[in-house]
């Protein structure tokens, strides 16, 4: 074999084996808490990274703020394990630690007092490099058009803990907020959560400091990195808050930010409408150019267009940008009102997804709305129930029927309980200070607030169409000239339904028990399509 070959399959053996040391296929957040773990509340997190884009490396330190709820020996924190760990700190003084795989356990002589604790975690290394981003998370180190570093982190199913220390688990997030000073090669810019504080600039670097007091999801504590032009408008929120409008867009594309800040202003008063004001009016409207399909990362949304088109399409006379608008939504469903665990994603996705149909309400009236959620209907694939427990990691948790049956479930709602009550209650889910920032929700919360607001329980509903694969199932029976009876085989609590008839629209109780309909042609039982079913007759 000739010497160029062993050097081909040197290469290849030793490329295969550093792809399988950085494989992070396995990784996912959340799941059962350590119970080590759940004696941790996180207050804040301190970034300070330096960016080496040349070998795709980070290196720097994580200090940890948080308060014990009691006496501890050791404090459990999670950071991929292919990240080195030099040293932690706690008031300035070395501690052991030990890693177990992603694990750091830091163990203090004399133990951790309860209260108010910190520690900071020293690190370095090469992090995973995303395989498809956003979904399979990691790093993206790639070039725009002109040849210039390109970076972005998108880690919401894996966790954060692919380039940061942290208790990575949604049912925790560090409520005063993150800072992140980011060092970076000179020229170029670093997007993230916040606002932009003043920085430092050394002979070759400069540092980035962006602040957050709000809570945030660790899965939106991430940066972008490119050679950024800086587009700014203003909005004015329906409470009369000024919020500053920021695209970080790269520079070979400035010229279509604008039309892409007018659709968001245009995007944010449609949705102030539905769920009250815009959840971050203290920061910044955001948005950054990233080179993937975009992630709803609090107050920085990022978003990627083709070649920078940004392309739109007509919803009545309004142009539209569906990834655009439903990564934004989130801002509300997701970072402002937040599921406890990713068993209850359906929350933030399906009430985001639902919110297509309002913006087609608003554009197209009901009728923009009908057609909206007949497509989103057949997008239902109904394989699993979208609520397959309590407690599930996020890969367990993620099924592509939390968006289209999640909206679904709104939309019956929104018939069951009526405009009247409706609209009102999602706006109070979107609002009040019981559901919001520092609070989380499961389905059983939002159940409970939609039964007080109709006055009656609506569990049994919600049970059906999210803890199981069940369809409504709905019987037509003629039992005589021109009468007929309707009923269903399994509604799990008395429904109203409109049935068409040929006098028009008749609404019925439906239920085991039946109903009778005179008409000259057989009845259509919710011509409308209010509720996920099957019809049959006999």
């Amino acid at each position: 074999m000739k010497p160029v070959v062993y050097f081909l399959l040197f290469c290849f053996f030793i490329t295969s084996v550093a792809a399988q040391d950085r494989d992070i296929s396995y990784m996912s957040s959340g799941g059962i808490l350590n119970p080590i773990q759940a004696n941790m509340d996180i207050r804040h997190y301190t970034l300070t990274l330096d960016v080496d884009i040349a070998d795709e490396s980070i290196a720097g330190s994580t200090k940890i703020d948080f308060i014990l709820q009691q006496p501890a020996d050791t404090v459990l924190f999670d950071l991929v394990h292919f990240m080195k760990v030099t040293r932690t700190l706690s008031s300035n003084k070395n501690i052991p630690f030990y890693r177990d795989h992603d694990f750091i356990y830091i163990v203090k002589a004399g133990g951790f007092k309860a209260g108010k604790q910190s520690v900071t975690i020293e690190y370095n290394g090469k992090p995973p490099v995303a395989v498809n981003p956003p979904w399979k998370g990691g790093f993206t180190w790639t070039k725009d058009g002109q040849g210039n570093p390109w970076v972005a982190i998108n880690c919401q199913l894996q966790g954060a803990k692919v380039y940061f220390p942290c208790k990575d688990h949604p049912s925790d997030e560090p409520n005063e907020g993150v800072d992140m000073f980011i060092t970076v090669p000179k020229g170029l810019t670093v997007a993230g959560p916040g606002l932009l504080k003043k920085g430092s600039t050394q002979k070759n670097k400069q540092t980035f400091h962006w602040k957050t007091n709000y809570t945030i999801s660790n899965y939106c504590i991430v940066f972008n990195i490119g050679k950024y032009a800086v587009v700014k408008d203003s909005y004015t929120t329906i409470n009369g808050n000024k919020v500053p409008m920021e695209f970080f867009v790269l520079e070979e594309h400035r010229s279509n930010a604008q039309k892409i800040l007018e659709l968001r202003a245009r995007d944010t008063h449609i949705l102030e409408k539905y769920f009250g004001e815009y959840p971050w009016a203290k920061e910044k409207i955001g948005i950054a150019e990233v080179p993937n399909s975009g992630m709803e990362h609090q107050t920085m949304i990022t978003y990627g267009g083709k070649s920078g088109n940004f392309t739109t399409r007509k919803v009545g006379n309004l142009d539209f940008n569906g990834n655009l608008f439903h990564e934004f939504t989130h801002e509300w469903f997701a970072n402002k009102v937040t599921n406890k665990d990713w068993s209850q994603m359906w929350i933030q996705e399906g009430i985001t997804t639902y919110a297509d149909a309002l913006f087609s309400r608003e554009a197209n009236g009901e009728r923009g709305y009908d057609s909206t959620m007949v497509k989103i209907k057949r997008n239902i694939k109904n394989k699993i129930p979208v609520v397959q427990g309590d407690v599930l990691n996020s890969e367990d948790a993620y099924n592509g029927d939390i968006y289209p049956k999640g909206a679904f479930m709104m939309h019956i709602l929104r018939y069951v309980i009526g405009d009247d009550l409706f609209f009102p209650t999602l706006k109070k889910l979107a609002t009040d200070p019981k559901y919001t920032y520092d609070n989380f929700v499961v389905t059983d919360v939002v159940e409970k607030l939609f039964s007080s607001a109709a006055g009656k329980d609506l569990k049994p509903l919600f049970d059906f169409y999210l803890r199981t694969t069940e369809k409504l199932e709905i019987v037509v029976m003629q039992t005589g000239f021109n009468e007929y009876t309707v009923r269903s085989t399994n509604a799990p609590m008395p429904l109203d339904i409109d049935v068409l008839t040929s006098t028009g629209i008749q609404k019925i109780i439906l239920s085991d028990k039946g109903e009778n309909i005179i008409s000259q042609f057989p009845p259509v039982p919710d011509p409308n399509g209010y509720y996920f079913k099957t019809v049959t007759s006999d």
